[in-house]
């Protein structure tokens, strides 16, 4: 697995394209190889265009920014639309890696979640919750924070995998659906 220390961001890259797009002018032995990725903390989307002979593949987390991973030559944000076919269906499985590797820290939108405006509440804008359900889920953490999406499920009456609904917003931001609110995907911090 291809990784760097220093600053930047670490993405994991969804597809490889060893010959670059196809859908461009330049004859394909003339473009550089390409690779597409997404950030892990705040799921931005990337082209990374590589040299010749990076040892990158899918799968590899990678730094993007300063101190960027070598074989790594040009980085370029891009929107859901602009990944390859391959980095969208990638996309799912890395989420769902992702929201397992780092289970504290997706629970803890459970925990953390506060109001946005007087009347919208950020559990709200997760699939499925509703008022009643959030009112239960302010209720129980206020007893003791949840500690694992199993106590999620088993404290919370009501709440069916809560690792699921994360992984269903956080692709319907990447997605770029049509939101006024985010919690993940370039969310302000």
């Amino acid at each position: 697995m291809t990784e760097s220390d220093g600053d930047g961001a670490t993405a994991v890259v969804l597809d490889f394209l060893a010959r670059g797009r196809t859908d461009t002018d330049r004859p394909r032995h003339k473009q550089s190889p390409l690779a597409y990725a997404v950030e892990t903390s705040d799921f931005s989307l990337y082209e990374l265009e590589l040299d010749d002979d990076a040892d990158i593949t899918i799968g590899d987390r990678v730094t993007v920014g300063s101190d960027q991973t070598e074989g790594i030559k040009r980085v370029r944000a891009v929107e859901y639309e602009g990944l390859s076919g391959g980095a969208q269906s990638e996309l799912e499985y890395v989420i769902e890696d992702l929201l397992e590797a780092e289970e504290k820290r997706f629970v803890d939108v459970y925990n953390e979640a506060g109001p946005i405006t007087l009347r919208l509440h950020q559990l709200n804008l997760l699939p499925g919750i509703g008022k009643k359900l959030r009112n239960n889920i302010l209720d129980t953490r206020k007893r003791k924070p949840f500690e694992s999406y199993e106590d999620l499920e088993d404290r919370v009456s009501g709440l069916h995998d809560p690792k699921g609904i994360l992984a269903e917003r956080i692709l319907e931001e990447i997605r770029g659906d049509d939101l006024k609110y985010r919690i993940f995907a370039n969310a302000e911090e």
